[in-house]
């Protein structure tokens, strides 16, 4: 139960991070478009942030490459005097992600169910099957989730 609360409040903080085009990054990058945008010429954050200009182009460069650590986009942002900020959003809901792979594991495992039954001339009917499947999904959700994400 605390899991699956802290879970639909984890939600509700990412619910206005969703992935949308206003968040994508500019073609060159963040650090450039906001020192750009600021009028902040490369020699003057080059001094700002004590390295050579040369460097300021390997750092935009880089942004755009994926090859910045973290440690680097902070202090270019405080260089900047913005606030980097990080984070990791789910491209659905938390809850949304978990009943899918709950529903995924389920199908999986009537599925191989159903087919020997089947072989057997034991077979359920769709609605029943239908609904076994609802009922094993919720069992699954109420239950630890840990295993829900193994291979199987």
């Amino acid at each position: 139960m605390r899991r699956d609360l802290a879970r639909k409040h984890l939600d509700k903080r990412l619910a206005h991070w969703q992935p949308t085009s206003e968040l994508a990054c500019p073609p060159r990058g963040w650090i450039r478009a906001i020192r750009e945008a600021i009028g902040m010429t490369t020699a003057q954050l080059a001094k700002r942030l004590n390295v050579s200009q040369p460097r300021v182009f390997a750092l935009e460069k880089s942004e755009v490459s994926g090859a910045l650590t973290l440690d680097t986009i902070s202090r270019v942002a405080q260089a900047l005097d913005c606030t980097f900020v990080y984070a990791i959003v789910p491209n659905t809901s938390l809850e949304d992600m978990v009943k899918q792979q709950a529903q995924k594991k389920v199908a999986a495992r009537l599925a191989r169910v159903d087919h020997t039954m089947k072989l057997e001339a034991q077979g359920l009917s769709d609605a029943d099957l239908a609904a076994e499947r609802e009922r094993i999904v919720n069992e699954l959700l109420k239950g630890n989730l840990r295993g829900l994400w193994d291979e199987s």
